[in-house]
């Protein structure tokens, strides 16, 4: 009994990723397989760009009960969309120059077969977050390794910072915040605790690297439907 009740559950889930996209406008849906196993779904297929890849995959984590996604999208680029690595890389710097959340004067860059990989330091997460976007939206990029540090310009609190960012998530809305377990330990997040849906795991990621002083999360929250 209880494995038809998975599989009922995981065809649901199959469909709604299916239907939701089909609902996002940046993928044809006839490019990217769906299969789903205990709530963990799979993107299979390919794409034209790395956009693309990145589009679906946060469609299918927009799902709910959905666990994880595991995109396996290969991105095969029309013969309109080659450039060459001189010209991916002198694109990603003027990307990342007009971007005015990244410090581009920490970031070094290099360009293989299409693929970009970011290298240095920046002081906040959002920051790392945003030189990822801005590279992986451009025409020519194969995939991103987004391989930047974050170093904050001041230390972590200890004990008070716990408190504000118990009082962040809170004030979220985005979770019950009781649910969630915060431990510091020097620079790092410990996150424990479960959520209802993978976009509340996340912003709830997102909330905590908002605190000043932390270098480092290890969000150890599970998704429970």
């Amino acid at each position: 009994m209880a494995t038809a009740t998975i599989t009922r559950t995981d065809q649901d889930i199959q469909s709604d990723v299916l239907d939701e996209l089909t609902w996002e406008p940046r993928v044809r849906p006839n490019e990217v397989g769906v299969t789903v196993s205990q709530g963990v779904v799979t993107l299979t297929g390919w794409v034209d760009s790395y956009a693309k890849k990145w589009a679906a995959e946060r469609a299918a984590h927009r799902v709910a009960r959905v666990r994880a996604v595991a995109n396996d999208l290969a991105v095969r680029l029309g013969t309109s969309a080659e450039r060459s690595d001189p010209e991916i890389a002198t694109a990603v710097g003027r990307a990342l120059e007009w971007d005015a959340f990244v410090p581009v004067e920490t970031i070094d860059v290099t360009v293989s077969a299409g693929w970009v990989t970011l290298h240095g330091e920046v002081q906040w997460e959002y920051q790392r977050r945003a030189a990822e976007r801005a590279v992986g939206r451009l025409t020519g990029v194969r995939g991103v390794s987004n391989g930047l540090t974050v170093r904050p310009p001041t230390r972590a609190a200890g004990d008070e910072l716990v408190e504000r960012i118990v009082d962040a998530l809170a004030r979220s809305g985005a979770t019950e915040a009781e649910r969630i377990s915060v431990r510091v330990h020097g620079d790092t997040v410990l996150l424990d605790g479960d959520v209802h849906s993978v976009p509340q795991r996340a912003e709830v990621e997102r909330i905590v690297w908002s605190a000043p002083g932390i270098a480092e999360v290890h969000n150890h929250i599970t998704v429970n439907p």
